[in-house]
Parts: C-alpha cells; sequence; structure tokens
C-alpha cells in the first residue's frame, strides 16, 4: 500500500516528454547548452561529453535532479541544480524534479565524515509533501521569469510545463529485501562499490560505514533506471558529491540493457555533475548568520532574501549573475565593468538580488524589497511610491497610517512620541535639540516644526529616524 506522500505524488506523474514543447530560446540560441553550463559555471564532471551534446542537439532529452526530504521547504543550496534543470526546460528538454521519499530513511553517506542521525518517518512524509509544493511553487515562477526573459528578446514565447514531481517512494515501497537483492543486487559488483570515494573515505575513517549507507548508492542507482525506463530520463543531474552515486546509476542501466553481470555496454544516459559552491572567503553558499535562506518567504522574509544577494562580495557577484540569473552574457560583461568602475555603487549586487528575487519571489516582491531597503538604508528617497510603501510594510508596527491632517496639522515631536518612535514629547524635544530627529533624511530643526505637503515623499510619506536606527512610517491615508 502506498504511503500518504506517494499517494499524493501519484496523482500527477506523467513523463515530461509527455508535453513537450519545443522552446527557441533565442538568447541562448547561438550558443550550445553544454557550452553555455560551463561558461555559467554549473559543470563540474559530465560523461561522455560529446556523446551528451550530440544527444542533445539530435532529440529532446530528459533529465532528473533529486532533492533529500531534510526539510519542509526548498533553500538557496537548491538553486544550482534546478537552475541547471531550468536550463534545460527553455531549450526545449523535459525535466523531473525527484524528492527522495524512499532513500531519506537510508541517508546518503556522499560528503559526510558520519552518520545520518535516522530521520522521523513521519517527518519524511511531512516534509515530502510540503516539498512537493515547494518545487512547484519554484518552478512555477522560475517559468514566469523565464517567459518574460523570451518577451524582451522578442523571442517566439510557448508554454513552458510546469514539472511533475516524483518521490522515489512510489517504487521503492513496492520492493521486498528478497526482490530488490533479486532484480538489483545481482546486477552490482561488490568491488566497484567498494571503490567509490565517499565509501572508501568512511571505511579508513574511525566510524566506518553501516551496511545501511553502503548500500544507498544501489537504491539511488535503481531510481535512475527506473526513470529511464519508465519515463525516458536519460541525463542525472547531481552535486560533485553524487558524482559516484550517478556513476553506479549509470553502470545498473548499461548492464540491464546487456542482461548480463558480467560485462557492460556504455548505456544510453548520461551524468553530470555541479561544483561544490562556496563563497569567496571559503564559506558554504547559502548560509546567513549560520542559517539557511529559504525560499519559503515564512522561513526567509523576501526582504531578507533579497538583502542575502545584496551584500555578496564583489568577487562573488559575476560568479552568481551567471549562475542564479537568465541574463544573456552581453548583459553580465557589461554589468561587471560598470562595477567595477564604480563599486561603491553595487550596481551589480542590486542587479543581482532583483533578478533572483524575482526568479522566487516575482515582481511584486522585488517592489516590496527595494522599497524597504531604500525606506530603511538609503539616504535618497527619490522614487518611492506611497502605495509601494505602505505595502511593503503591511503589518510592521513601524508603519502608521494617518489622516493627513493629523500629519500636517501635529508638530514632528509630538508625531514622534504619540507613534512610538520616542519615549515622550520631553525626549522628542531634546532629541531635536541635538539635532537627532529627521523627517525625509532632513533634521527637525525646532520643537514645533510641523510637516510640509512639500517636503513629503509622494505626497503622502513622512519618514521620521530617530539617531540612526529607529524609524517610524508615516502615510497619509
Amino acid at each position: 500500500m502506498l504511503s500518504s506522500s506517494a499517494r499524493y505524488l501519484t496523482r500527477a506523474c506523467f513523463s515530461p516528454l509527455q508535453c513537450h514543447k519545443l522552446v527557441k530560446y533565442r538568447l541562448f540560441h547561438d550558443v550550445p547548452l553544454l557550452d553555455d553550463l560551463a561558461y555559467r559555471g554549473f559543470i563540474q564532471d559530465v560523461t561522455r561529453p560529446d556523446a551528451l551534446r550530440q544527444a542533445l542537439q539530435s532529440k529532446p532529452q530528459a533529465v532528473y535532479s533529486g532533492v533529500d526530504p531534510t526539510a519542509p521547504s526548498l533553500h538557496i543550496g537548491h538553486l544550482l541544480p534546478f537552475m541547471t534543470l531550468l536550463h534545460f526546460q527553455i531549450r526545449g528538454h523535459g525535466i523531473i524534479p525527484l524528492i527522495g521519499g524512499a532513500t531519506g530513511r537510508v541517508g546518503d553517506p556522499s560528503g559526510r565524515s558520519t552518520e545520518r542521525t535516522q530521520a522521523d518517518i513521519q517527518q519524511i512524509e511531512e516534509n515530502v509533501i510540503k516539498l512537493t509544493e515547494s518545487i512547484q511553487s519554484f518552478f512555477g515562477r522560475a517559468l514566469d521569469y523565464a517567459q518574460k526573459k523570451l518577451e524582451t528578446d522578442g523571442s517566439p514565447v510557448l508554454p513552458l510545463q510546469n514539472p511533475s514531481v516524483l518521490s522515489n517512494l512510489v517504487w521503492h515501497e513496492k520492493f521486498s529485501m528478497l526482490d530488490f537483492l533479486r532484480d538489483v543486487g545481482k546486477h552490482v559488483r561488490v568491488n566497484t562499490m567498494l571503490n567509490r570515494e565517499s565509501v572508501r573515505a568512511r571505511l579508513e575513517s574511525q566510524q566506518g560505514l553501516s551496511f545501511t549507507e553502503f548500500t544507498y548508492q544501489l537504491l539511488q542507482a535503481y531510481d535512475f533506471y527506473y526513470l529511464h525506463k519508465y519515463h525516458g530520463c536519460s541525463i542525472q543531474v547531481g552535486g560533485s558529491d553524487q558524482w559516484g552515486n550517478i556513476l553506479a546509476g549509470l553502470e545498473l542501466i548499461g548492464r540491464y540493457e546487456t542482461h548480463s553481470a558480467a560485462a557492460v555496454v556504455e548505456p544510453s544516459a548520461f551524468g553530470l555533475t555541479t561544483p561544490l559552491l562556496t563563497t569567496s572567503t571559503g564559506e558554504k553558499f547559502g548560509k546567513s548568520a549560520g542559517n539557511a535562506v529559504w525560499l519559503d518567504p515564512k522561513l526567509t522574509s523576501i526582504f531578507d532574501f533579497y538583502q542575502y544577494f545584496l551584500k555578496v562580495t564583489d568577487d562573488d557577484v559575476e560568479k552568481y549573475l551567471k549562475l542564479f540569473t537568465l541574463l544573456p552574457r552581453a548583459t553580465i560583461t557589461e554589468l561587471v565593468q560598470t562595477h567595477q568602475a564604480a563599486p561603491e555603487k553595487r550596481i551589480a549586487q542590486r542587479w543581482l538580488a532583483a533578478e533572483v528575487t524575482e526568479l522566487v519571489h516575482k515582481r511584486d516582491g522585488v517592489i516590496r524589497a527595494e522599497t524597504l531597503t531604500k525606506t530603511f538604508f538609503e539616504s535618497d528617497y527619490e522614487g518611492l511610491k506611497a502605495e509601494n510603501v505602505k505595502s511593503a510594510l503591511e503589518g510592521d508596527p513601524r508603519l502608521v497610517v494617518l489622516d493627513p491632517r493629523e500629519i500636517q496639522g501635529t508638530p514632528v515631536a509630538k508625531l514622534a512620541a504619540k507613534y512610538g518612535l520616542v519615549a515622550s514629547n520631553s525626549a522628542a524635544k531634546n532629541l531635536i535639540a541635538s539635532r537627532g530627529l529627521y523627517l525625509n533624511n532632513q533634521v527637525v530643526p525646532e520643537a514645533q516644526y510641523t510637516v510640509q505637503n512639500s517636503s513629503l515623499i509622494d505626497g503622502r510619506v513622512a519618514i521620521l529616524r530617530a539617531g540612526k536606527g529607529k524609524l517610524l512610517v508615516i502615510v497619509a491615508n
């Protein structure tokens, strides 16, 4: 009997090639896909590159990448494999995001020096369902972002199908141990398994390697075989630590195709790994103050998401523009050159933050994040719109919506005290006396000063600031 997460995923599971629509993406039209992926930094290793190049040019392929259900949402560390899938899709190939509903119960030893803590099965089930929604949301928005690039480029726009998300629990749950040993185990050579780097490293460690983790590569290898046979999948994409698991899958496909445990032919499938992504300081990409940067705005606010990319170093910004945006090469080159001429303006970072935020949170998210950034951190309020400010700060206690008559008829000092910017009227007056109270970044000159219509931003917004950090944003209704 299928589990709840498996049943959830089978409702719309079909081969991505069944809904294939070839899209000519003119931004990349003159650049072969593998060349563009290499230019952008997506490729660490690839099996039989010449044969893969020929396969990609001959007909549409299907490509998959897996996600462990260790959390209920995607984080920006998942952007690298999923942006790789997106590049395949906008070139007309089918994509399969795969969640490890089964393999997540075992735990992948790749890249780890110790064994994973055994996961709670109920938690995995819940994570599979939530991750499915997270992945569907990501690709829905990413495809909207890609369509806009097509429209901007003047290319013919064809519908891009939001991919189905699969869980490998759908097929692994049907296996008994005896069936798995007979149908899969007989095709695998133990000496080959022992030679995998992830296995050798753990065997040489003090803790060693459990039999459960040792067999993980068989489970993932069977995933590739199953997707190859039943979904026409010919390419697996994974991180550099997945190279051994990908090779195991290719070997299993080859052995099934020859029906022999003693010999294996070149399989009609390919593997591609992405590099381990670190910042210029050597830190793992995707962490902010030690915490993951999530794609779910309930876990990481859109503002904080935008700020993460706005704060990237000059050494990293070109790399991230290539990886996490669909900007064409010429635009990236021009942005980097402009940035290098005046790095203090952080032009490249602003573009990066806006593009990635639009990719993940749509254009409305960009407007919200840029509005908050301008309101909180910048001295130039030119271009701020009252409705954008009001929308961006909705639910924030620092936002107060007032009748225009109260705004212009009440001394600024009293507004600051009444709505919590300072503790009292006397505190406001003392702050004004020390030239520490600001209205729209101009010093409030005296205690009885009132807001003038001409000083309002967009005719409706007054931003009061006490010292460097405390803000009160007043918007006329």
